[in-house]
């Protein structure tokens, strides 16, 4: 309780909070991540899961690839929960200026987040790899075909990093200059172990950080605040103030 009300307090106090947040923040919409002991990686397939959504095994095995995807990354059911909800009301109050999400499914969005820098890209935006067309989650869904493909005849990828790609440098600027710029900086689902992603943190010198995880981090110690539960339970007992 003691936690919370020093949380309550520091989000009172700030006008330009930043959230870094990972798969933990999705797991209580029921969307599994990757490295829990019922995650993708503790799963038995033919392959492992981080070869299959890698960048060589798209262009070499499409075919699997969209079936791993269709079957274990796309959730379109999933809805916001407590974490999504209370982020969209700190933004909406005047004191999120960004939420930075390794995260694909676009619940932030959904919850009403405006400013969201999705580095890892996003199942909701598809392209096709030759002419360029865009492509909303439900052609991926209701292809009739294993391989998506573009009325041109182009195979349409999702517009999500997969492992050997590099993340949007565009999008990496803004989070850093977003960072550089809290005076708050709330981390949570995430274990701090997706990098590139992770080491973004290490320009928030000086600003205070709050991590919220079930388990622990390598950077627990550098936190001002350190509070060991799920996102959504802590961020449901919380209150958006508007600045005054």
């Amino acid at each position: 309780m003691e936690q919370l009300e020093k949380l309550q307090q520091m989000i009172d106090q700030s006008r330009r909070i930043v959230f870094f947040g990972g798969a933990g923040v999705s797991t209580e919409s029921g969307i599994p991540d990757f490295r829990s002991e019922d995650g993708l990686y503790h799963q038995q397939y033919a392959w492992p899961p981080e070869t299959i959504i890698s960048h060589s095994f798209f262009m070499a095995h499409p075919e699997e690839f969209f079936r791993f995807y269709r079957d274990k990354m796309l959730w379109p059911q999933a809805k916001p929960n407590a974490a999504h909800l209370f982020l969209a009301q700190l933004e909406q109050c005047g004191r999120l200026s960004a939420v930075i999400t390794q995260n694909i499914d676009g619940l932030h969005q959904m919850a009403g987040s405006r400013r969201v820098l999705e580095l890892h890209g996003s199942v909701h935006r598809n392209y096709c790899m030759n002419c360029r067309r865009s492509y909303p989650l439900s052609t991926i869904t209701d292809s009739k075909t294993v391989i998506p493909r573009c009325s041109c005849g182009g195979i349409i990828k999702p517009d999500v990093v997969l492992y050997e790609e590099s993340l949007d440098q565009e999008l990496l600027t803004q989070s850093i200059r977003a960072l550089e710029q809290a005076d708050l900086v709330l981390v949570g689902g995430t274990s701090l172990n997706v990098y590139p992603a992770a080491g973004l943190l290490q320009v928030c010198r000086g600003t205070p950080i709050v991590l919220i995880n079930r388990s622990s981090t390598p950077m627990d110690r550098q936190a001002a605040l350190l509070i060991s539960q799920s996102i959504g339970e802590v961020f449901g007992q919380l209150r958006a103030t508007p600045l005054s």
